[in-house]
């Protein structure tokens, strides 16, 4: 009589590949202010993003002699819904083509919440590896209960004494501090309705973590595109994919590395999205095969995560109608 082997189901888990750009190009990640203010606002934008585009693609050229580069594109259905796809969709084609850009991903913000069903950024949050501050003692609770994850120590609570004045006032201080602190704290999420609101920043870093070609889920990819095959665009943001490949280009939407374009009015937002990604246990097993892919190509990448994210923060026209991101 043969013995029964009994094992665990995530004993079986395999963490499946992607396949991998060298370079995933963000060309605009602007929200429904933007687009309602119509063409030539966009216009405004891709303009500037093609000069920019132009040097990052030259810069690649110097890793690679023929850098696999996708270039991608994000619109906000999370916080706002503006028009609709078949509305909304054509009018960025038109105005980066006519700006000398091809968008071969578009993606929708409301994916890095929930894409096919699953709950990535609670999947994300769930990963979270806050950074204890020297001599703290786990009096803070944690970020899984307060949604606030910092890069330090802050400020401890004070008292008053009885004429008001307060008394032993300390200032936060930043883990990893070099001669002076930089100290952050970020919202991830708020309770509005009864129902998690997830931030700005905390759904870009999701993002960041997709472009990089590090999300799984029960070792699955996610957030995987789906072919455009030209029909016309539905008029319910619901009824898009999360994730739509719109050209026949052989470049895959995840990379080694990512570079986004954007207005500086985002780069408090993008602050934050590295200070998340510095504290997130990302699949193990996504890393590896990232790690030796590239170091096979001569592409080896930096470990940490963060920095395989890099930006160009564009000075926008001053317009004081112009919303400021938070």
């Amino acid at each position: 009589m043969s013995e029964a082997v009994f094992q665990e189901t995530t004993a079986e888990l395999r963490t499946q590949s992607v396949p991998l750009s060298h370079l995933s190009l963000e060309l605009g990640h602007l929200y429904m202010e933007d687009f309602e203010a119509g063409p030539k606002r966009l216009g405004e934008h891709f303009a500037e993003v093609r000069v920019w585009a132009d040097a990052v693609r030259a810069s690649a050229a110097r890793r690679s002699k023929r850098p696999r580069i996708s270039t991608c594109f994000l619109i906000d259905d999370y916080f706002t819904r503006f028009s609709t796809p078949a509305e909304l969709i054509p009018m960025v084609l038109k105005e980066a083509e006519k700006a000398g850009l091809v968008i071969d991903y578009l993606a929708r913000e409301s994916a890095c919440a929930v894409a096919d069903r699953i709950e990535l950024a609670e999947s994300v949050m769930h990963r979270l590896v806050e950074s204890p501050p020297p001599g703290s003692y786990g009096s803070r609770p944690p970020v899984s209960q307060t949604g606030w994850l910092a890069n330090g120590q802050r400020t401890p609570s004070t008292s008053r004494s009885a004429l008001g004045a307060v008394k032993g006032w300390e200032p936060p201080q930043e883990t990893a501090a070099r001669n002076h602190s930089v100290f952050m704290d970020v919202e991830l999420w708020s309770e509005k309705d009864g129902k998690r609101l997830w931030s700005c920043p905390f759904l870009a870093a999701v993002w960041q973590l997709a472009r990089l070609g590090l999300l799984r889920h029960l070792g699955e990819p996610v957030l995987q595109p789906k072919d455009w095959q030209g029909e016309d665009f539905p008029h319910d943001w619901d009824l898009l994919a999360p994730l739509v490949k719109l050209t026949d280009t052989k470049a895959a939407f995840s990379a080694y590395r990512t570079c986004t374009l954007m207005p500086n009015r985002f780069l408090a937002v993008e602050d934050a999205v590295r200070l998340i990604l510095d504290q997130t246990d990302v699949d193990a097993g996504a890393l590896q095969q990232v790690a030796k892919r590239s170091a096979d190509e001569g592409m080896a990448v930096p470990a940490a995560v963060a920095q395989r994210a890099a930006y160009v923060f564009y000075e926008e026209p001053g317009d004081s109608s112009r919303p400021e991101e938070n």
